[in-house]
């Protein structure tokens, strides 16, 4: 199947058609951008709306991504409308509610670690804040890939997602550089089939995520604490 290329020159960051268009771009340098574009949940904008255009925008950049076999299967629905962003939001908190009852949620249980531990009761403070307030975010972005298959097969689907999950981490992070928070969130694919259903989805068209878009307040993004590269780093073998 063949894909015609659409380019959108006026939408692309650094152009003049850009800043006709009222856009802003931060221009972060990479190495910023990929160090400090954290997950956004309590300081998303709930109030503030946010120019489809600068979803566009993001969304344009988030298409040179990478695809299998440059197929571009990839399909993004944008949620705007009230009914719709508040139908998915119950599903969501519905997910989060089971998930934040099992022992697998963050901050369930101790590490031993007081650092990480405080770090994990953060993390559910700030899911749980989320969760009943999804459907009240400005843009919900659902990435979507178009396949032939209604089922998808129960062995490796690495080749297939891969040419969508690429696409959306790049939408996140053009979504940043034009001063949108974002978060990636997967648990409302537990009632798949139901939101689905809420956004006339076809059989053959598959979600890989839920990612509120809103303004952010406040500006302190900074690099996470991650474990040092020589914990994880394997040469050659195990």
């Amino acid at each position: 199947m063949s894909h015609p290329v659409t380019t959108f020159p006026a939408l692309l960051p650094g152009m003049s058609g850009a800043a006709n268009l009222g856009l802003m771009s931060t221009v972060a340098s990479p190495e910023e951008l990929l160090t400090t574009t954290r997950t956004v949940r309590k300081r998303l904008d709930l109030e503030r709306p946010v120019p489809i255009e600068l979803v566009e925008q993001a969304l344009t950049i988030a298409l040179q991504a990478p695809s299998g076999s440059n197929r571009q299967l990839w399909q993004w629905l944008v949620i705007t409308d009230e009914q719709q962003r508040a139908a998915l939001g119950e599903l969501y908190r519905r997910a989060c509610e089971k998930y934040f009852a099992s022992p697998a949620s963050a901050g369930s249980t101790s590490t031993g670690d007081p650092e990480r531990d405080a770090a994990q009761q953060r993390i559910r403070s700030s899911s749980e804040y989320l969760a009943d307030r999804m459907g009240q975010v400005p843009v919900l972005v659902v990435p979507c890939i178009q396949t032939d298959l209604e089922e998808l097969p129960a062995g490796n689907q690495a080749g297939l997602w891969s040419s969508l999950l690429p696409a959306a981490w790049s939408y996140m992070l053009a979504a940043r550089n034009v001063g949108l928070g974002t978060a990636w969130t997967t648990l409302h694919l537990n009632y798949e089939k139901e939101a689905a259903e809420i956004l006339g989805l076809p059989s053959n068209v598959h979600q890989g995520a839920l990612i509120p878009t809103a303004y952010y307040t406040g500006t302190t993004f900074k690099p996470a604490a991650r474990r040092p590269l020589a914990e994880v780093l394997h040469r050659d073998r195990w």
